[in-house]
């Protein structure tokens, strides 16, 4: 009995392990691709092939068979790039990208470039296009034509991306400075602009300022001229006339003042003095 109930053990010992090898095996002979990724295949005897893989579970051979995973979705990077304006002024400029790679080139590009695909194509592209771009513009057009020139990196980036088999769903520029000496010149340009405009206001004051001076000067001549006219016309009469009138006034003003006696003149006035 006792040698039966090990036989029955070791032979569910080898089952088992046959169960596991065999496990094992299934399950090195299946691999997952997610959402949003593809996989290729790298055979050690034919090489990369050139199907590509969608999500799900899949087989391959265990050992012969290798599946490379890749993700499919857009993903940003930003690149900044130091180059010259066509005015040869220092720019500094950081390119956003959002970028995917082609899924039917998957298996070009894994052959040709590598999994780190967008380590070695985007920067190098990146500056190439923005250096040619920015050195058609001033730096003053830089900033006033900014989206001009966005635009125009993005078109032609676009196009050198696809060469390699990218696809750029984005491109802006985030940052856009140039170099101190600029930034001081062009704050210096304002300072003599506004210092301008106030030495211009400072004229314009002055000229308006001397009109206002001669018409006034001209109505003070007129003004005599008038006078004149009026005494070798009427002679002494509208002398006599003002002093009348200067004469009335100052009486009117005299008698409103409680302080004021008036004495009748030619007259001996007898004042009580005290003795």
């Amino acid at each position: 009995t006792c040698e039966m109930a090990a036989k029955v053990f070791e032979s569910l010992g080898k089952f088992g392990l046959g169960l596991a090898v065999a496990g094992g095996v299934v399950n090195s002979a299946l691999y997952n691709v997610d959402a949003g990724h593809r996989a290729v295949i790298f055979d050690r005897f034919r090489g990369v092939q050139d199907t590509v893989v969608g999500e799900g579970t899949h087989f391959l051979i265990p050992w012969v068979q290798k599946p490379i995973i890749f993700d499919c979705r857009s993903r940003p990077r930003n690149i900044p790039v130091i180059t010259g304006s066509k005015d040869l002024q220092n720019v500094n400029i950081t390119l956003r990208i959002l970028f995917r790679p082609v899924t039917a080139q998957l298996p070009r590009i894994f052959t040709s470039i590598g999994e780190d695909y967008d380590e070695r194509v985007l920067p190098s592209i990146t500056t190439e296009i923005l250096k040619s771009v920015v050195a058609r513009f001033d730096a003053g057009e830089l900033i006033t034509q900014r989206e001009l020139v966005s635009r125009q990196v993005s078109e032609d980036l676009t196009e050198r991306a696809a060469t390699f088999g990218l696809i750029l769903d984005d491109v802006s520029l985030t940052h856009l400075t140039f170099g101190k000496e600029f930034t001081e010149a062009v704050e210096m340009k304002q300072v003599a602009q506004q210092e301008a405009e106030r030495a211009r206001f400072i004229v314009e004051k002055a000229e308006q300022q001397k009109k206002a001076a001669v018409i006034s000067a001209e109505g003070d001549s007129k003004a005599a001229e008038l006078i004149a006219n009026s005494l070798a016309t009427a002679g002494d009469g509208l002398i006599e006339l003002r002093k009348l009138e200067a004469a009335e006034d100052i009486a009117y003003q005299l008698s409103r003042s409680r302080n004021i006696t008036y004495l009748p003149s030619g007259q001996s006035v007898l004042l009580q003095l005290p003795q």
